[in-house]
């Protein structure tokens, strides 16, 4: 078996052969190399945070051989091979540039939020679901719509991400906050064609 495959990781992830390629691992000194590592380092880290539903990615991560939930991407014990938190740090710049991430909590840069879906498209899940379960005109709490009855594409979505949705479909006229004192809440009305 050569080490250049496809390798199922015990979580069931299929990782790409390029992340038994050595080179993968360290930052790139030329541009264009750069250039390319960095986009396949995040289609990874995206596809990898789906896979798992993981919403927080920290530069300590990197550090980690055993115990973490990013230690299948980061560290690799076939080629012995392990991400350095520099070079971490450098793809998450580039993810919240990219629009892929942004840090949380605000005003550091240590810690994301990891969006494999953008805003705008949680924006669209959530008035769906809202819309396919009926909860039209219904005030919902924001704990309603991360935990519900039956498990959704919501689950567990935190609450900084699904308040930047709900932002998006205020803004489109499909949503409005209720002020409350438990934290108040959304109604959700039918989409006005915008």
């Amino acid at each position: 078996m050569s080490t250049f495959e496809t390798f199922k990781a015990p979580s069931g992830f299929l990782l790409p052969s390029y992340h038994a390629v050595p080179p993968f691992f360290t930052k790139q000194p030329h541009p264009v190399i750069l250039s390319d590592q960095t986009s396949k380092w995040i289609t990874l880290i995206l596809s990898y945070a789906r896979y798992r539903r993981l919403w927080v990615l920290r530069i300590d991560d990197a550090e980690l051989k055993e115990g973490g939930d990013w230690c299948e991407v980061f560290w690799n014990p076939r080629t012995n091979r392990q991400m350095k938190g520099s070079h971490l740090e450098y793809l998450i710049d580039t993810m919240v540039s990219e629009g892929s991430a942004f840090y949380e909590p605000p005003k550091q840069n240590r810690s994301v939020i990891v969006c494999w879906k953008r805003p705008e498209e949680w924006a669209e899940v959530l008035f769906n679901w809202a819309h396919s379960t009926g909860q039209l005109n219904t005030i919902l709490t924001y704990y309603e719509i991360t935990n519900p009855e039956v498990p959704s594409e919501l689950s567990d979505l935190p609450l900084v991400l699904l308040r930047r949705a709900i932002n998006i479909l205020i803004k489109s006229g499909r949503a409005q906050t209720i002020e409350g004192t438990e934290g108040g809440g959304i109604r959700f009305f039918q989409s006005s064609g915008k």
